[in-house]
């Protein structure tokens, strides 16, 4: 994340609970969750598409990234945020 956790003037909030999950990141002012997946999310994919399906019924949009998209492509992660913030 940028300094101190916004993008583009837009805070996003860490671990923020929203209908009873935790988002990684959410921006309130855009209605947007950011989620960072590990391995575990390779063996709960049918939970993650519910929790996505719940999440975004509420008009909350959702976009993943890899932790390893993270750590090696994070100048890409973030022109994506950008794009996404636009």
């Amino acid at each position: 994340m940028a300094r101190r956790n916004q993008i583009e003037g837009l805070q996003f909030r860490r671990q923020q609970i929203i209908h009873g999950f935790i988002a990684d990141f959410y921006c309130n002012q855009i209605n947007l969750v950011i989620e960072i997946d590990g391995g575990i999310h390779e063996q709960q994919k049918d939970y993650d598409k519910l929790r996505d399906h719940i999440i975004t019924a509420c008009g909350i949009k959702v976009i993943r990234f890899t932790n390893e998209e993270v750590l090696n492509k994070s100048d890409w992660v973030l022109q994506k945020l950008k794009e996404e913030i636009r």
